[in-house]
């Protein structure tokens, strides 16, 4: 599980998507040559010497009045503020600019560890011009070249020197930890607060009024459970309540923390693309997963009006087929004991072992059933089978070549799985290894 947030910082083309791909290993972040590109925050997960973290990749900050840059501004100030360490990226090919004075002005506040990473040292002969950016005040300069690779090994050092200790969450498989997330203003907090039973969460119509990461233990009919409420902005201001495409970043830690995300919906507004947005993070956490559509109390209701609802969620979020939905009213407190209902269910599947002879008969009538197709030069032949961790159940295949797995053939594999043993609302993982020795 992930520990700790980074967030690359820094004015346009300097290069920080980057050095957020080759950090990440894979190109998730968009590179291009033209400045501005990056205006969404993106976030991905990086393993280095044995830690597991979060990072974040912002828009450029700079000081003239391009397009968007007040939002630009606001998100990057967001994941400042949100994250364990920055990483500031600047432009040795350009040297020092009044635009990385701007960046280095928001981190002169900020009382956690600045990392200045000095970008595009392709040549040798650009490594002494690393040393004018003693001059910003933030401490050696490390310097790498994102578009090589050179020096990414140092920085990602740097990085975990630097993330805060924090010892593992131990997870009482007797206590239900779960979180809501969702955009701004479908009512998350109005949805604790019935769950709770009290108000013990501020709630407002404004949108992003909840400021801090709210932990509260809680008992319902002998059960233990902790809800975890999302992380709000820390400031105010009509900008940083105005960019609700941004919420994802105040879920992070409340999504890693968790067992179950509730996805709360506005069931009067409809799903819009910000929902798909805010459950990303918890779907690549592979946490199990419940939909909760709220407000259902004012919406005008025909004689198929939930059947409908659903059919739209489920064309909506084909990649969350397996989550449950529920349709409540926070501020009616109507339907809410589904919510506890579900939660306890999905709570027992996110931790369920599936006996070893069962699963290997449920693999090998699959490939009865269905043959592997041909793919990359040969066919599937799953060997053995075996369950190797719950939270989320994690199934290991011996083949006899993992390049042989089309990922329809593992999509039709983890139907199977699903239609044989109760899995709704769990993510289920298939790693594939080659069986060896004699096949």
């Amino acid at each position: 599980m992930p520990k700790g947030i980074v967030a690359v910082v820094g004015s346009p083309n300097v290069g920080k998507s980057t050095i957020f791909n080759r950090m990440i290993g894979e190109r998730h972040a968009i590179v291009d040559d033209e400045a501005g590109i990056t205006r969404d925050r993106l976030y991905g997960t990086c393993q280095w010497l044995g830690k597991t973290f979060s990072i974040i990749d912002t828009g450029g900050v700079e000081i003239k009045n391009a397009p968007f840059q007040t939002q630009i501004r606001a998100q990057a100030q967001i994941a400042i503020d949100e994250a364990d360490v920055i990483v500031f990226v600047t432009d040795a090919k350009l040297g020092v600019t009044a635009d990385d004075r701007v960046v280095a002005k928001m981190l002169y506040k900020v009382n956690k560890p600045v990392i200045l990473a000095v970008n595009k040292i392709d040549e040798g002969s650009l490594i002494a011009e690393a040393q004018e950016f003693y001059s910003i005040g933030l401490g050696e300069p490390i310097v790498v070249s994102g578009a090589h690779g050179i020096g990414i090994g140092d920085l990602l050092n740097k990085i975990v020197e630097s993330l805060p200790d924090t010892e593992e969450d131990i997870i009482d498989e007797d206590t239900i930890t779960f979180c809501m997330v969702g955009r701004p203003n479908v009512g998350k907090s109005s949805l604790v607060n019935a769950i709770l039973n009290e108000n013990r969460v501020i709630v407002s119509d404004i949108s992003g009024t909840t400021r801090d990461s709210i932990d509260t233990p809680f008992k319902k009919d002998g059960k233990n459970y902790v809800v975890i409420d999302t992380a709000g902005l820390k400031k105010r201001g009509k900008i940083y309540e105005s960019i609700d495409k941004y919420s994802a970043i105040r879920a992070l830690k409340a999504i890693e923390r968790s067992e179950i995300v509730l996805l709360v919906i506005d069931g009067k507004a409809g799903i819009l693309d910000q929902d798909k947005h805010v459950i990303q993070y918890a779907t690549d956490l592979h946490k199990a997963i419940i939909i909760v559509v709220n407000k259902w109390d004012i919406v005008d209701k025909q004689t198929n009006t939930m059947s409908d609802f659903t059919r739209l969620i489920r064309e909506e979020y084909k990649f969350l087929d397996y989550a449950p939905i529920c349709y409540v009213s926070a501020l009616k407190k109507n339907r809410i004991d589904t919510i506890f209902e579900t939660l306890e269910m999905v709570h027992l599947v996110y931790y369920t072992r599936v006996q070893t002879s069962i699963l290997n008969q449920v693999m090998q009538d699959a490939q009865m059933m269905n043959l592997a197709p041909h793919f990359n030069g040969g066919r599937i032949k799953i060997l053995y089978a075996s369950q190797v961790s719950t939270a989320p159940p994690t199934f290991v295949l011996f083949v006899n070549n993992p390049e042989f797995m089309h990922f329809s053939y593992q999509r039709y594999l983890e139907n199977r799985l699903r239609e044989t043993f109760n899995f709704d609302g769990t993510p289920i993982k298939i790693i594939c290894r080659q069986k060896r020795g004699k096949l």
